[in-house]
């Protein structure tokens, strides 16, 4: 047997209980995995709930498919368990800032982009407006990540320093180390809400389409009917356009 189709077994077997929407329906919630720790987009308020866009859109599809926004249990996953947790049933979809990939999208189903992602840059200094501002300087990405490839390929001329997290990045900014820090639009707009003497550029250096991660099969066809449905209406009516405002989202 080809490693392949020991791979393609696999999958399959993953997903083999996850619930179809008639089956949602009868249960009567929805169960999305969210992040808890990423602002705007899903994080944890004062309080200690659960907020930000990829929430709400949650609670909203709720409503589209259950006719409640209450409908629904959000369960917070780490990065490495968004598509798993979607592939072994545990959760009906994952909205966790989950890019389309094509290697993704051998295994689980996208659904229409919510909201178009990419990389961004945020800086300290008042001088730096655009891109010509950064010739010869040096910028910090996040080690191992297609950052990298993209800082490359869009600013030849700058020098790159490596980070291991975002909080590494920093100190870098502050002592002038690094003039600029290059991440995902949607995180780096949480930190300029929480450290306003930082501004993002206003233009992007990539774009990414962020979509709800579904089980990939016919019979799941009409969940992600639905949901795609949902989403092109949002779009059209500036739901999610409005949502993202309100987040502080680029």
């Amino acid at each position: 047997m080809s490693i392949g189709l020991i791979a393609g077994n696999f999958w399959a077997s993953q997903i083999a209980e996850a619930a179809e929407l008639e089956e949602i329906q009868e249960r009567g919630y929805l169960i999305v995995a969210v992040k808890d720790n990423v602002p705007p987009l899903g994080f944890r308020n004062e309080a200690g709930e659960l907020a930000g866009l990829e929430v709400d859109l949650a609670r909203q599809l709720a409503q589209e498919l259950l006719g409640s926004s209450d409908a629904v249990v959000l369960q917070p996953v780490a990065n490495q368990e968004r598509l798993s947790a979607v592939l072994q049933g545990e959760v009906d979809m994952a909205i966790a800032r989950v890019t389309v990939t094509a290697s993704r999208s051998r295994v689980i189903d996208f659904s229409l982009p919510y909201y178009l992602d990419g990389t961004a840059l945020i800086t300290p200094d008042p001088a730096v407006q655009q891109f010509a501002d950064l010739r010869g300087q040096t910028i910090a990405v996040l080690n191992g990540s297609s950052t990298i490839s993209v800082v490359r390929s869009r600013l030849p001329s700058v020098r790159i320093t490596g980070v291991e997290s975002y909080e590494a990045a920093q100190p870098l900014l502050e002592s002038g180390e690094a003039i600029a820090f290059a991440a995902d639009a949607s995180v780096l707009s949480g930190w300029v809400q929480e450290n306003p003497d930082y501004h993002l550029l206003p233009t992007l250096l990539s774009a990414e389409a962020l979509s709800v991660v579904m089980p990939r099969g016919v019979q799941y066809d009409d969940l992600r009917r639905r949901v795609n449905e949902a989403i092109a209406r949002l779009h059209e009516e500036g739901w999610l356009e409005e949502r993202a405002t309100y987040w502080g989202l680029p």
